[in-house]
């Protein structure tokens, strides 16, 4: 069976990471089985800088950003602003099942 990685980057300080935290878990509720759930919490700058850290909370699917982020050049321990807001777990499914449906 085909499994996806999805990696939950995060630190601590950051408000808006619990409610992303479980906007993801409700898209994987019902797909559990297809997914390697890995949470990374970032503890300080030299974690950030190692992991190209985009700022928290973010969601990498394959290793892919789930905004198509770049990699920033000078990562650092920061909150991550999204345009629209955090997304929403129909959002996060709705990518998660294009990874899942390529070959």
């Amino acid at each position: 069976m085909k499994k996806v990685v999805i990696e939950f980057q995060y630190f601590e300080s950051c408000p808006n990471h619990k409610k992303l935290y479980e906007n993801l878990l409700s898209a994987i509720s019902d797909i559990e089985e297809k997914i390697i759930l890995r949470i990374k919490q970032v503890i300080d700058e030299k974690d950030a800088r190692a992991i190209k850290f985009r700022g928290s909370p973010t969601i990498l699917i394959n290793g892919e950003d789930l905004e198509n982020m770049p990699e920033p050049d000078f990562p650092t321990l920061s909150c991550r602003f999204y345009a629209n807001g955090l997304p929403d777990s129909e959002t996060i499914k709705k990518n998660i099942l294009k990874y899942l449906s390529q070959n």
